[in-house]
């Protein structure tokens, strides 16, 4: 799987709740890192079933995690809606 933080392949192809990416030590079993994330939608998530989770970053344990399947190139190595937000952090900083 692609680590959501550094959009490194880590060799972990299913994580559980205490999996870290081996690079950047990034919790795995995260919303970010779902199938089912999706910014924008009803609690971040396109599973409907899901419970709410506070931080998305952090790992949790909802049943209904799947891993992302985006490899390094359909991810594009870059997390857009992160950049975006340094760039505005970045102006009053």
């Amino acid at each position: 799987m692609i680590c959501w933080k550094c959009r490194k392949e880590t060799g972990i192809e299913k994580p559980v709740r205490g999996d870290e990416c081996p690079l950047c030590h990034a919790d795995l079993h995260v919303c970010k890192a779902c199938e089912f994330y999706e910014s924008g939608a009803h609690n971040d998530c396109r599973e409907t079933s899901a419970e709410f989770v506070g931080d998305k970053e952090r790992r949790n344990f909802c049943d209904y995690f799947r891993a992302g399947t985006k490899t390094v190139a359909e991810s594009g190595g870059v997390d857009k809606a992160a950049a975006a937000r340094d760039a505005f952090n970045s102006l009053f900083n």
